[in-house]
């Protein structure tokens, strides 16, 4: 059943082709929504030429438009992000910011168009930092209106001030390997629910 699609941004800090844990990661949920019945595409956000800003359109060739009216056609949305200095990417709060737009963008029945979408994290770093992005993360997305499914993150943390990435680490780690599948299982079963129910019109 492929009755569900799935946008994974990825917000590494490395334009294509340039190697990037988050990508990997990127693509392992993907694989896994593949496994709900859910179809995906991925893109790294440095490639779209995305403008500083809050609105859904900050002219002069933003890239923001496209990739926004990508994530409205998906009934999911990840974000998958490095951490620096325990926080999620610039890339990604920048995302974040022109997400706030959508507070401004209803239906007709007064419904935020994020309505009904599910949210995802992923998270990759040689630092402590996980929880602490994945909490911002969360509550942003959740804030603009997405909802959340139980166990909404997948992550790899490697040893602090060390070299290995995660697209170092062979074979996958069985726990990050087992909390992706986890993230794609609930948020493809939280889609479907809300594609049959949808949230109740605005008073």
């Amino acid at each position: 059943m492929t009755d569900l699609s799935c946008l994974v941004l990825n917000c590494t800090l490395k334009p294509t082709p340039e190697e990037s844990s988050s990508q990997l990661l990127g693509s392992q949920v993907l694989q896994a929504f593949r496994d709900h019945g859910v179809i995906g595409t991925m893109e790294r956000v440095v490639d779209h030429g995305v403008r500083f800003g809050v609105t859904t359109d900050e002219g002069g060739g933003d890239g923001w438009p496209a990739l926004r009216q990508r994530m409205l056609d998906a009934d999911v949305l990840v974000l998958v992000t490095p951490i620096w200095l325990g926080q999620p990417s610039s890339v990604c709060k920048m995302v974040l910011e022109r997400l706030d737009a959508e507070l401004s963008e209803t239906d007709d029945d007064g419904r935020l168009l994020t309505y009904g979408k599910v949210a995802g994290i992923g998270v990759v770093g040689n630092e402590d930092g996980a929880h602490h992005v994945t909490a911002e993360l969360l509550q942003a997305l959740n804030d603009v209106g997405f909802t959340i499914p139980a166990s909404a993150a997948t992550y790899w943390v490697g040893e602090a001030m060390q070299a290995v990435d995660y697209k170092d680490v062979s074979p996958t780690p069985e726990k990050t390997e087992g909390t992706t599948r986890t993230l794609a299982r609930h948020a493809a079963h939280l889609a479907r629910l809300l594609a049959g129910s949808s949230y109740p019109a605005a008073e």
